[in-house]
């Protein structure tokens, strides 16, 4: 097989299928409202989802994982029920002045009122969030049609030589952004799809690809990627 050109949207839409195909539906964030999945956001940077269920139920079991609670919380004692997240005194931090933030923008109801690009401009300006945590929250909080771009992602697209993988955040972004519909369900699924299959077979290093679904079109299985 040729290292050739091809079409993004073409290409990016059979992944999608394929993907799909193989897993089914993500149901992808887990969260029982739009504030606790950002709570997860926010919490998930540098550690397993396995960690932020540890310390989202103990926030639970001290009936404080609400954002008035959270902000009205002693740091040391917030920190404690962080603590299987790792960096906890910096999270317990960042937890509260997150949480102030939302308070202060009315909440779910006053998020809603803003337009995407003023709310994720906003979101950026809070200390501690970057670009994928701020998408993250746009796209599976606040049903905004932003892509979220993180490690998986850039991996899938260095092999699919659609792009180096080591582009700036915001250029893969809009590289996904502009070859897909702007559909928030195609994105969370899509998203969540990415990171299932990176985990369980397009592995950093020795990916499975004799096992791989997408191994008839990616070009890592054919030794033209990295």
């Amino acid at each position: 097989m040729e290292n050739k050109k091809v079409d993004p949207e073409i290409e990016l839409h059979w992944i999608y299928n394929a993907l799909f195909s193989a897993y089914g539906p993500q149901y992808w964030w887990p969260g029982e409202t739009p504030f606790e999945v950002m709570v997860g956001a926010v919490l998930t940077q540098n550690t397993t989802w396995h960690n932020v269920e540890r310390a989202m139920k103990a926030l639970i079991a001290a009936d404080h994982l609400d954002p008035s609670a959270i902000v009205a919380a002693n740091l040391v004692t917030l920190g404690g029920w962080l603590h299987p997240v790792g960096y906890f005194n910096v999270k317990a931090k960042r937890l509260q002045g997150f949480c102030q933030w939302y308070l202060e923008h009315g909440r779910e109801e006053g998020l809603a009122k803003m337009s995407t690009t003023e709310l994720r401009r906003e979101l950026l300006a809070v200390k501690g969030v970057g670009p994928e945590t701020a998408d993250d929250i746009l796209l599976y909080a606040c049903g905004r049609p932003v892509f979220v771009i993180d490690a998986y992602t850039r991996r899938l697209l260095a092999r699919f030589v659609l792009a180096r993988g080591d582009e700036p955040y915001e250029v893969l972004r809009a590289f996904f952004e502009m070859a897909l519909e702007p559909d928030v369900a195609l994105y969370n699924e899509y998203h969540a799809l990415i990171v299932r299959h990176a985990k369980e077979v397009c592995y950093k290093r020795q990916p499975a690809c004799e096992s791989c679904i997408l191994e008839t079109r990616c070009q890592k299985y054919f030794g033209l990627s990295t």
